[in-house]
C-alpha cells in the first residue's frame, strides 16, 4: 500500500501533472502552471500560463522545455529553468478546447488533440520561415460568433470578463498552417496522446503517435520525416458500439494500456495490435493511468487509485483525494520512485512506492529521506516532561533515539537522572583514529522533550504526533523545538563517518527535561563528565529566524528566575461583611502592597543594583542590530520606523525584565471571601553578566526588607522555584566564523532566485532568441514562491535577498548553556534551524523541509571545517 508523503494544497483543482528530474508541475483550473521542487515538495514558481484551464502538460525529452494546452485555446512552450514562455501556438480554427498536447523530440513537431475532433501539429524548426501571423488570428482577438454577434436594434453583447485570470505574456506567437492539420481525426473529442516506440516490427525505433478519443477508437499515426504530418497506420477495435470514451492511454513496451468509462482497463498488444485483456477497476471511470517500476497505477472519479503488478493482479486499492483524480504521474528520478496524483480536491499527492521494482530499492534510499522516516518515528513518540502520563512515552522515545545513534555506529550510554526525571541520551561519533590526539571535540546539545499537545480545542490539523507532510512543511510536535534539528545533527555526523571524512569527535548530549527547567540535568552531566570527556565547541540549534527569509544565528539569551511569593495569615478564611475592618491584616492586600514595589515607572525593577552589571552597548553590537533593523525593514516595511524597531529588539533581547504572572488565594471562588493565605507567581528575565544567585538573593532581600515595613501579623515566603543562567557568546570567534561561512556557502547569496532575463536567454533549442509576441503585453511576469510577484521592469523583491546570516539575541531562555560552558571550559554557539512561523510551542508546529536538509548541511560542514580550540 503506497504511504501518503506529501501534500499541497491549492485553491483550483489538478488537472494535469508532468514530472522533471527535479520538479513537479501541476497544471489548474485556474490557468496556472504551479511549480513545485520535487525535492523539497516547496512552490518553486506559480505560472500565470492560460486564460483558461491547463488540460494537458508534456515534457520534452531532454526536459528543457515543457508544453501546456488549455480551454484558451492555446498551447504554450515554457522553458523549464527560466519559466519563460517562449512559444505560443494556436489554430487557425476555433478548436474548443485543447485537451492533451505531445511533442516529437526527433521530429521537433508539437503536436495537439481538440475538441473539434483533429489532431494538428507544427514544426518548430519551421517557426521562423513562416510568416508572423497577424494580431487578429490570435484565439483571444477573434470575432465570437455569439458574444460579437449583433442583436436587436445593432447592440453588441458585451464579452465576460475574467478579471481573477491573467493571459500568459511573452514568447513568439505561432499559428498552426492550414494543412497541418486532421479534421475528423476521430469521430469525438481527441481526449489523449502520446508518443511510442517499438510500435512498428519493421521499425522499432521509429516515433508513433497514438490518440484515443471520445469515439472509444485508439488511433495509430506514422509521423512524416518533413514537417511532422501524420498518417493513419491503423484503428485499435474492440468490436463494440462506437461512443465509450478513451480517456487515458499509457504504453510499456509492446503493450498500450487504455482507461475507460465505468473503470474498465484495456490492454492491447501492439506487435498483433489486438485486445488481449480487459482489467477492471474500483476507481470509476479511469481518468488517468500511469506506469512505473513495473506497476500500473489507475486512477478515477471516485478518488481511488488501483495498483496492479506485472500479472494484472491488483496489489492495493486506496483512497487518494476526496473528489476526482484528474492527472497521475510516475518518476523515478534520482533513484527515488515517485507517484504524484491530482484532484478536484485541489491537491496535489505525493506517495511513497519504494516497493517499485526495476526503479530502486529501500536499501538505496537517500538519507533525506532516510532522516525523515526517523523523525517520523521520533515525533510519534509523545515526549512531553511536564506530564506525568507521558512518562513512558518519554522513555522509549529516549530508548528510540538512542537507537538511532547504535544504528549509525556510536557509542551510546542512557545517563540517569535524579527520579522521576527523564534521561540524558549521551552518544559519541568517534573522528579518524590517526589524528586521536589532536582531533577536535565538538559537542552538540539537544532535547527530546516537547510541551504538550493535546489539541482539547482542535487547534491542530493533524495530530501533532502524527507527522505530516504538507506544502513543502512537516508538521508535528516537536518538529521544530527540537527533534528536527537533532536529527539532521545526527545525520551529518553519520554521513561524515559513512564517508570516512570525520575529523572530529562529535558528541552528542540529548536531554528530556528542558522543557521542564532541565531538572537533574547539571548534577547528571557532573556525575558523568569523565565519560563525556574534553570539549573543544559547543553547539546547539533550539531556536528560529527573525522572519522567513534570512538565517540567523544566536549569540545571546536571557536567563530566568521563576519565584512564588506567599503571603499567609494565623486566621482562616473569612467573610468580609462579618470580619472585614480596617485593623484586620488581608493577606491578599498585603501581597498586591508588597508586589507594587517591584516595578516602577515603564516596569523599571526597583530592587537595588539590579541593573549595575548590565553591560552596555558596543559599538559593533550596535552595527548588528542597524543590519537586523534594515533587513526587517526592508521586507516588512510596516514595521515602523528603525529607531522604534531597534528600540524594541533591544528591549526584548538585552534588558532584564520582571513579569507578574498569575495570582492564587485560598478559600471558595466567592467575592465575599477575606482568604487567609495570597499567593503571586513571577519571573524575572536576566541578561548577560547578571548572575541568577545573585539576583535570586537580591530579590529575597528586597522583598523582605519591604514586607518589614508594612508592620503586619501575616508571614511571608519567598520560593525561588527555578533559575537559568542568561548566557552571551562571542559571536567574533572561530565557532560562528565556521557557522556563517557554512550558511553562506548551503543557502548561498540569496535564498529567492533573481529574474531570467528574456534578452540573455540562451536556452532556444533552435539557436533563435525568442521574440516578443505580436500582442501588446505587460512586463513578464510570474509569482514567487513567497507570493510576491515579479517583472521585467520591476525590482527584486528584497525579501528573497540574503547577504549573509543575522547576528541575533533572543528573550527566552535555555537553562543549560551556560552551565555546559562554565563546566568545560568551551565557548557555545547558537543555530537556528527554522523559520519564524514554525508555531514552536504553538498549534501546527512545523518545519519546513529545505530547511531540515540545509540544516543538515550546515552541520556536516561545521563538523567537518571547525578548527581546533
Amino acid at each position: 500500500m503506497p504511504a501518503l508523503s506529501h501534500r499541497m494544497r491549492h485553491d483550483k483543482s489538478i488537472l494535469a501533472l508532468a514530472l522533471s528530474s527535479k520538479d513537479i508541475f501541476a497544471g489548474t483550473q485556474g490557468g496556472e502552471i504551479l511549480v513545485y521542487s520535487l525535492d523539497t515538495y516547496e512552490l518553486r514558481r506559480t505560472i500565470e500560463a492560460h486564460k483558461g484551464s491547463v488540460l494537458g502538460l508534456c515534457l520534452q525529452k531532454d526536459q528543457n522545455l515543457l508544453f501546456s494546452s488549455a480551454t484558451d485555446p492555446i498551447v504554450n512552450v515554457w522553458h523549464t529553468d527560466s519559466f519563460l514562455r517562449l512559444y505560443s501556438l494556436w489554430s487557425t480554427y476555433d478548436v474548443g478546447d485543447i485537451f492533451c498536447v505531445a511533442y516529437s523530440s526527433y521530429h521537433h513537431t508539437v503536436y495537439l488533440g481538440a475538441q473539434n475532433t483533429s489532431i494538428q501539429w507544427y514544426d518548430l524548426k519551421e517557426k521562423d520561415n513562416r510568416p508572423r501571423p497577424p494580431l487578429t488570428s490570435h484565439p483571444l482577438e477573434r470575432k465570437d460568433k455569439f458574444f460579437d454577434s449583433f442583436g436587436p436594434g445593432g447592440v453588441q453583447t458585451p464579452r465576460p470578463q475574467d478579471r481573477e485570470r491573467r493571459d500568459a505574456v511573452g514568447g513568439q506567437g505561432l499559428e498552426i498552417d492550414r494543412q497541418d492539420i486532421k479534421q475528423f481525426a476521430h469521430f469525438g473529442y481527441v481526449y489523449c496522446m502520446l508518443l511510442g516506440h517499438g510500435i512498428l516490427p519493421d521499425r522499432p525505433s521509429e516515433e508513433i503517435l497514438v490518440s484515443g478519443g471520445g469515439d472509444g477508437r485508439i488511433m495509430l499515426w506514422q509521423i512524416e520525416s518533413s514537417g511532422g504530418k501524420i498518417r493513419e497506420i491503423c484503428t485499435l477495435e474492440d468490436g463494440r458500439d462506437e461512443g465509450e470514451s478513451i480517456l487515458s492511454l499509457v504504453q510499456e513496451g509492446s503493450f498500450l494500456y487504455s482507461g475507460r468509462l465505468d473503470g474498465e482497463i484495456n490492454v492491447w498488444d501492439l506487435e498483433t495490435r489486438q485486445l488481449v485483456r480487459s482489467l477492471k477497476a474500483n476507481v470509476g471511470d479511469v481518468l488517468t493511468l500511469s506506469l512505473g517500476g513495473g506497476y500500473l497505477f489507475a486512477g478515477g472519479v471516485l478518488g481511488n487509485v488501483q495498483k496492479f503488478n506485472q500479472h494484472y493482479e491488483t496489489v492495493s486499492t486506496f483512497k487518494a483525494h476526496s473528489g476526482l483524480i484528474l492527472a497521475s504521474a510516475f518518476t523515478a528520478a534520482n533513484g527515488k520512485p515517485t507517484f504524484v496524483t491530482g484532484g478536484n480536491d485541489s491537491t496535489v499527492v505525493i506517495w511513497d512506492v519504494q516497493d517499485c521494482v526495476g526503479s530502486t530499492s529501500k536499501a538505496k534510499r537517500n538519507n533525506n529521506d532516510l532522516m525523515v522516516e526517523s523523525l517520523t518515528q521520533f515525533v510519534s513518540f509523545r515526549t512531553v516532561s511536564s506530564l506525568p502520563k507521558y512518562r513512558a512515552d518519554c522513555r522509549r522515545g529516549a530508548s528510540f533515539l538512542r537507537s538511532v545513534f547504535q544504528n549509525f555506529g556510536a557509542a551510546t550510554e542512557m545517563l540517569n537522572t535524579t527520579k522521576p526525571y527523564n534521561p540524558i541520551v549521551f552518544a559519541k561519533f568517534r573522528g579518524n583514529p590517526a589524528t586521536a590526539a589532536s582531533r577536535k571535540k565538538i559537542l552538540f546539545y539537544g532535547h527530546y522533550d516537547v510541551i504538550p499537545a493535546e489539541n482539547e480545542q482542535r487547534g491542530w490539523r493533524y495530530d501533532p504526533f502524527t507527522l505530516t507532510g504538507e506544502g513543502g512543511y512537516l508538521y508535528g510536535r516537536g518538529i521544530s523545538d527540537n527533534k528536527g534539528p537533532i536529527m539532521a545533527a545526527i545525520y551529518a555526523a553519520h554521513e561524515l563517518a559513512n564517508e570516512q571524512s570525520l575529523s572530529s569527535d562529535i558528541i552528542f548530549l540529548i536531554e528530556g527535561e528542558e522543557e521542564s527547567g532541565s531538572r537533574g540535568f547539571a548534577e547528571a552531566i557532573k556525575e558523568k563528565k569523565e565519560l563525556i570527556g574534553d570539549v573543544d565547541w559547543i553547539l546547539l540549534a533550539n531556536s528560529y529566524w527573525l522572519n522567513d527569509h534570512v538565517p540567523c544565528l544566536t549569540y545571546g539569551l536571557r536567563g530566568v528566575i521563576h519565584a512564588t511569593v506567599q503571603v499567609e495569615s494565623e486566621h482562616d478564611d473569612l467573610h468580609s461583611g462579618v470580619d472585614g475592618s480596617a485593623w484586620l491584616d488581608e493577606p491578599l492586600k498585603d501581597l498586591v502592597s508588597l508586589l507594587s514595589k517591584l516595578n516602577g515607572v515603564k516596569g523599571r525593577v526597583q530592587i537595588p543594583g539590579f541593573y549595575d552589571p548590565i553591560l552596555p552597548l558596543t559599538d559593533d553590537e550596535r552595527q548588528l542590530y542597524d543590519e537586523i533593523t534594515e533587513t526587517l525593514l526592508r521586507s516588512n516595511p510596516e514595521l515602523g520606523d528603525r529607531d522604534e524597531l531597534t528600540q524594541s529588539l533591544m528591549r526584548r533581547w538585552r534588558e532584564a525584565s520582571l513579569t507578574i504572572h498569575r495570582f492564587h488565594t485560598s478559600g471558595p471562588d466567592n467575592s465575599t471571601i477575606i482568604p487567609r493565605l495570597a499567593r503571586a507567581s513571577l519571573s524575572m528575565r536576566l541578561v548577560p553578566n547578571q548572575e541568577s544567585a545573585v539576583i535570586a538573593e537580591q530579590l529575597q532581600r528586597f522583598l523582605r526588607n519591604e514586607f518589614a515595613k508594612l508592620s503586619t501579623a501575616n508571614k511571608l515566603k519567598v520560593t525561588i522555584d527555578h533559575q537559568a543562567e542568561p548566557w552571551l557568546g562571542d559571536y567574533n570567534n572561530e565557532i560562528f566564523n565556521t557557522l556563517e561561512s557554512a550558511i553562506m556557502s548551503v543557502w548561498g547569496p540569496t535564498l529567492g532566485r533573481r529574474r531570467s532575463s528574456v534578452h540573455g536567454l540562451k536556452a532556444d533549442p533552435f539557436r533563435l532568441t525568442p521574440s516578443t509576441s505580436n500582442r501588446p503585453t505587460p512586463a513578464t511576469s510570474s509569482t514567487l514562491a513567497n507570493g510576491s510577484t515579479e517583472a521585467d521592469d520591476e525590482p527584486l523583491d528584497p525579501t528573497v535577498v540574503a547577504r549573509k546570516p543575522l547576528y541575533i539575541r533572543e528573550g527566552g531562555s535555555i537553562p543549560s548553556i551556560r552551565f555546559l560552558e562554565k563546566e568545560f571550559g568551551a565557548p557555545a554557539a547558537h543555530l537556528p534551524c527554522g523559520q519564524a512561523s514554525d508555531h514552536a510551542h504553538l498549534d501546527n508546529e512545523r518545519l519546513r523541509l529545505v530547511n531540515l536538509y540545509n540544516s543538515k548541511m550546515i552541520f556536516k560542514k561545521v563538523f567537518s571545517e571547525l578548527p581546533t580550540k
